[in-house]
């Protein structure tokens, strides 16, 4: 949070947009800040933890005349505006607290599991405050990785670019697929190391 502030303190002319999508897994919302920093805008998602990826709903958090100057733009261009759909969906999500919570926890103690579990297999693996984590083997190159988990329905994501070209991005499932997920790379480290 230190940083966040101290770049708002540096930018007091500039907007500053904190996009906190993946926020509600475990990082610090930034949306206190807000009562110090009118420049601020805080933008959140309900594609991750409210599960509404499809309804392509989300809100920003701003000081009123930041807010006024969104709606002014938003109106003169928006070719997407939410249908009653959406917007039911979103309150609805709004609304069901527990469920979020619970959700949001879940996901939580499913990834920590799930990280120590790749560390006893020799992975590396960042710090994770989102649904996902990013890791790498130092013997198995990620492409390789990607291919074999592939080949056995397990999906995750590699990037062919500099710097990250080692890394997975693995979503945070249920603890059934997590555990799964597990097994087949115990089996294709098992026969590449």
């Amino acid at each position: 949070m230190r940083e966040i502030k101290r770049l708002l303190q540096k930018n007091t002319q500039s907007v500053v947009v904190i996009d906190e999508a993946y926020v509600d897994f475990g990082a610090e919302s930034s949306v206190h800040l807000l009562e110090e920093f009118n420049q601020l805008i805080v933008t959140h998602s309900l594609s991750k933890s409210r599960a509404l990826a499809g309804l392509r709903v989300g809100y920003a958090l701003a000081s009123p005349h930041l807010i006024e100057g969104l709606e002014r733009v938003k109106n003169s261009f928006n070719s997407y505006p939410l249908g009653r759909l959406a917007q039911a969906g979103g309150l609805a999500a709004i609304e069901d607290q527990d469920y979020f919570r619970s959700s949001c926890e879940k996901i939580q103690n499913t990834r920590a599991i799930f990280m120590l579990e790749l560390s006893k297999l020799g992975f590396d693996t960042l710090d994770s405050q989102a649904n996902f984590v990013f890791t790498k083997h130092s013997k198995i190159a990620a492409l390789d990785l990607y291919t074999q988990l592939r080949a056995e329905n397990i999906l995750v994501r590699h990037f062919a670019i500099p710097r990250i070209e080692n890394f997975l991005r693995i979503t945070i499932g249920t603890d059934e697929q997590c555990a799964q997920c597990i097994v087949i790379l115990k089996r294709i480290l098992s026969s590449a190391i």
